[in-house]
C-alpha cells in the first residue's frame, strides 16, 4: 500500500527544507499585501508609512510506502521551523483501490 502526503508550507520567510527521498517541491505564488499608515495624523497628511507583508508558499509532496509514513513525519517533525504553518493532506491507495476500479 501506498501513501502520499501533501504538505502546504506558509511563512514569512523564504525558507527551505532538506531534500528528502522521493519528494517533490511545487513553488506556489507568494502573496504581498501593502500597508500604508499616516505618520502624523493631525499635521501632515502627505507624510505616510507604507510596510509590506510577503507570504511565501510551498507545496511537498511526499510519496512513500504505508509503513514508512511513520519515518517521513518524523523526519518532518525534526526539521520543525519556527514561524513556518504547515497544513499536512493525506492520500492513501489500498488494495480494494488497485483492484476494483473506480465506479
Amino acid at each position: 500500500m501506498t501513501a502520499k502526503i501533501c504538505i502546504v508550507i506558509k511563512s514569512f520567510e523564504n525558507k527551505r527544507l532538506g531534500h528528502l527521498h522521493n519528494t517533490r517541491k511545487i513553488g506556489l505564488p507568494q502573496k504581498q499585501i501593502l500597508y500604508t499608515v499616516l505618520r502624523s495624523p493631525h499635521i501632515d497628511k502627505k507624510s505616510r508609512e507604507q510596510f509590506e507583508m510577503r507570504i511565501h508558499k510551498e507545496l511537498l509532496v511526499i510519496e512513500t510506502e504505508t509503513p514508512k509514513l511513520r519515518e517521513k513525519l518524523h523526519w518532518l517533525k525534526l526539521h520543525d521551523l519556527l514561524g513556518v504553518q504547515l497544513k499536512i493532506i493525506s492520500y492513501y491507495q489500498t488494495r480494494l483501490d488497485k483492484v476494483g476500479g473506480k465506479p
